[in-house]
């Protein structure tokens, strides 16, 4: 080891209480923790009609629950009718409860250079799926879904992580709304 390393890793002009500070936050989220809920009844989870369509959401940051990490929503779809078209930095999963359907994903590829700019293919990919199924939508993926039944609604579960959010790269794109946001 070059003496002039340890002279530098001797030097102690500043303290701090970053450790000390950790352990007060933890103990701060436990008595906090114990005043979240960990059920959350079909009558607590509010509804919401937005440019992404009909969502009655189960889980999320300002519902009081003990998870902090996911954010989980149902989505529903009318017959024959289609989400909105959004892009996220964060990964995406999707359960579908009941109907069929199709998504469309469009996989943006980063161009990075001063600033970042996204390269967006022209063609989608398709990925047919019914009730059963689940659906992967990958970090920053443009993607819109489609009810294919003009008799019955779908409905799926989707969850996305909130630490994306958290770590100041929350990247929300709207690029095109649902029927149902502007028929409002």
């Amino acid at each position: 080891m070059s003496y002039e390393e340890k002279n530098n890793a001797l030097i102690r002009h500043r303290e701090a209480r970053y450790y000390q500070e950790r352990l007060q936050a933890a103990e701060t989220l436990r008595k906090k923790s114990a005043d979240l809920t960990s059920a959350v009844t079909p009558e607590d989870m509010p509804w919401e009609t937005c440019p992404q369509g009909i969502i009655k959401y189960m889980v999320h940051e300002k519902m009081n629950t003990v998870e902090n990490t996911l954010d989980i929503m149902m989505q529903f779809v009318p017959e024959g009718s289609r989400s909105g078209k959004h892009r996220h930095l964060g990964e995406e999963y999707m359960f579908i409860v009941e109907g069929r359907g199709y998504s469309l994903h469009w996989d943006v590829e980063m161009v990075l250079g001063e600033t970042y700019a996204w390269k967006i293919p022209e063609k989608p990919s398709r990925w047919e799926w019914e009730a059963g199924d689940s659906v992967y939508i990958p970090p920053n993926t443009i993607h819109q879904h489609f009810n294919s039944d003009p008799d019955n609604p779908l409905r799926f579960i989707s969850a996305e992580s909130r630490v994306i959010t958290y770590m100041g790269l929350d990247d929300l794109e709207q690029i095109e709304n649902a029927p149902e946001y502007e028929a409002k």
